[in-house]
């Protein structure tokens, strides 16, 4: 990691804040109006998926980071919670629901809806969760970040969906490209800050096992959490699947650039550690599980 100087970090943080512009705002212009509407109409499995998202996930996540804060730094385990209160990932939620042949329509709609209400619902987790307990103030600033960085560009890509709509989807490639450089750069930056500040000098190799065996145990609850609940629902073997990968799942894609709109720069490389960690053993278990769900 190259660290960042106290001259480029303004540089490199303004050149972030107009990638996750632009990244919401294309957003807004792919997710169709009418996948929203569609969504509404299955409330009881998107319902399900969303109390899933944003109420249990954040249970267990509150109480899992507390048992950690006796193994971790405070900031380590407070980004174990932030992991819990961000949305579903869209592509690998719906990449192993086929693979599992589940309900791909139910994760399509699930994990969109999910993106969506997390631009609203994961800052107002985050001022309730980890406001104080992470050190990152919740104030004016912060909402109007929040408010111009993901919800204006959002709302201006639907309203523009009419005139770009088609061109957004004709380049799905290239657009998919820009996200993951976007999340790159956010990640990049969050880490470089931490880097030059030497807020990760702190990190050791046991942190880090410890970080790995927590997330893994977090993934386990909520994969194990969400096929229970699927079946004590009465949902049918589809629609189980789709809420064990579109409940459990969470967004780097969310978490990095919303990472860097609600810490301090020196902060959010530490706090995103914990998603990275859980997004990779997500990938990692999700594909071997999806095979073996696919035999059922």
């Amino acid at each position: 990691m190259i660290p960042l100087s106290d001259e480029a970090l303004p540089w490199a943080q303004n050149i972030s804040f107009a990638g996750i512009f632009v990244l919401f705002f294309l957003h807004g212009l792919r997710l169709p109006r009418q996948e929203v509407a569609r969504a509404m109409l299955g409330w009881r499995l998107q319902g399900t998926m969303l109390a899933f998202t944003f109420l249990l996930m954040p249970l267990f996540g509150i109480g899992l980071s507390r048992i950690a804060a006796q193994f971790l730094p405070a900031s380590l385990a407070a980004g174990l919670l932030y992991a819990a209160i961000l949305p579903s990932t869209v592509q690998s939620a719906v990449s192993y629901t086929s693979l599992a042949r589940g309900n791909i329509a139910a994760s399509v709609i699930g994990s969109a809806l999910s993106n969506l209400s997390g631009i609203f619902l994961t800052p107002l987790l985050f001022a309730l969760l980890l406001g104080s307990a992470s050190g990152a103030a919740v104030g004016g600033n912060v909402v109007v970040k929040i408010i111009t960085m993901l919800l204006l560009p959002f709302v201006i890509g639907q309203a523009m969906q009419k005139w770009f709509g088609k061109w957004a989807a004709d380049q799905r490639y290239l657009l998919t490209f820009f996200d993951r450089g976007v999340i790159l750069l956010a990640v990049y930056v969050a880490f470089g800050a931490a880097v030059t500040s030497g807020a990760l000098a702190g990190i050791d190799g046991l942190s880090l096992v410890y970080l790995l065996f927590f997330a893994g145990i977090f993934l386990g609850i909520a994969f194990g959490a969400a096929w229970m609940i699927g079946g004590a629902l009465g949902f049918s073997h589809d629609d189980r699947i789709s809420l064990l990968f579109a409940g459990a799942h969470k967004s780097i894609a969310i978490g990095a650039p919303m990472a860097a709109l609600l810490f301090p720069p020196t902060l959010a490389g530490l706090m995103i550690v914990p998603t990275i960690l859980y997004h990779q053993l997500q990938l990692i278990a999700s594909a071997p599980l999806a095979k073996r769900l696919a035999r059922d």
